[in-house]
């Protein structure tokens, strides 16, 4: 991928700009077609159903390992020069981090991409959910809550200053991650078509899952030719809303790829809706609701900045390349928002969704 040309034109900040732009936009209108949500799918799975929601998230995941490894395997990126990859990772993070966001994210009716993508269809609900997580991420990262996340980070983490690649750590071989990809996509597919899926959200789930590949292999390209250091990363919402945050707050912002990123996706979440007629504002039903989703939203905010990424960051993203911290503060997420959908959901089923 040569984005030389563009770099020379536009410079290398703007370029990473430009880059992050694109790939949301790509994420953020596949995700609103397809009702792309790990929130749906892990309640859809606590109710003992393999169902639709299941169906497009198992799609999505598997065909971000399949497109990533797929372009590892070409040469067009590299998982060992990834940031996530690069430096230590939290166990003890991924769990109590992993834990809390699956909570959140159930309690808050969608994990923060989700947030993002109904807040650009006119959902105020999460528009302040979405605004209350960036806050409390930031406050994790910098904040007063950041030595609180730094202990808890420290408990336990891997060793050697970078993280486990789970595919070197069990010596397989390097098409591994493809085949598994390919293999978890056919499943996805078999689920799919037993829940009469059209091919339409088929095409818009892989779609999301190609956004994350897109983010990847066009970091990975500008550093390849950037003279200063370029942070190779995809998707992910965590951070990017922390900066996000502060970008609109600070004198002199950085302009990088996370300030391209999140507009992008709003955009391309929106431009779906236009286009589907499916610009609706909504509001909280009551004060309980409300309360509900903001406690949520802070959880995801601490949450997803403890265990390294949100849902996509770490749970699509991290997943990925094969980042091991990220797989296991994915399955907590399950875990987390299974036991929260179970303990405080199903006795009643008559909880308001955001999906």
């Amino acid at each position: 991928m040569d984005i030389l040309p563009l770099v020379e034109t536009l410079g290398e900040t703007h370029t990473a700009l430009i880059l992050g732009l694109l790939t949301g936009v790509l994420f953020g209108f596949s995700a609103q077609r397809s009702a792309f949500c790990l929130r749906a799918a892990t309640v859809e799975f606590a109710r003992g159903r393999m169902g639709t929601r299941v169906s497009v998230w198992l799609l999505t995941f598997s065909t971000a390992i399949f497109w990533v490894q797929g372009a590892q395997m070409l040469g067009l990126m590299r998982a060992s020069d990834a940031r996530m990859m690069a430096v230590t990772g939290s166990w003890s993070g991924a769990i109590i981090g992993g834990l809390m966001f699956g909570a959140g994210m159930v309690l808050a009716r969608g994990c923060s991409g989700r947030l993002l993508v109904l807040a650009a269809t006119g959902n105020l609900r999460s528009v302040v959910s979405g605004l209350i997580f960036a806050v409390v991420a930031q406050m994790s990262l910098h904040g007063w809550l950041a030595p609180l996340r730094n202990n808890l980070a420290a408990l336990w983490v891997t060793p050697g200053g970078k993280n486990v690649d789970l595919l070197a750590a069990l010596h397989l071989p390097d098409a591994t991650g493809l085949v598994f990809g390919a293999g978890l996509a056919v499943f996805a597919i078999f689920v799919s078509l037993r829940n009469r899926i059209s091919a339409r959200v088929l095409v818009f789930a892989s779609g999301v899952g190609f956004a994350v590949a897109v983010g990847w292999i066009s970091t990975f390209a500008l550093a390849q030719v950037a003279f200063d250091p370029v942070q190779i990363e995809s998707a992910t919402f965590t951070g990017p809303s922390a900066n996000m945050l502060m970008f609109f707050l600070e004198e002199n912002p950085v302009i990088e790829f996370d300030i391209g990123l999140v507009p992008g996706v709003f955009f391309g979440a929106f431009l779906s809706a236009l286009l589907r007629g499916e610009l609706i504002f909504q509001g909280f039903q009551d004060a309980d609701n409300m309360k509900r989703a903001m406690i949520g939203a802070a959880m995801m905010g601490f949450g997803g900045m403890l265990a390294g990424g949100c849902a996509i960051g770490a749970g699509v993203t991290g997943g990925s390349i094969f980042v091991a911290t990220a797989w296991l503060a994915l399955f907590c997420m399950w875990i987390g928002a299974m036991a929260t959908d179970i303990l405080i959901d199903q006795p009643g089923h008559h909880a308001p969704s955001f999906t």
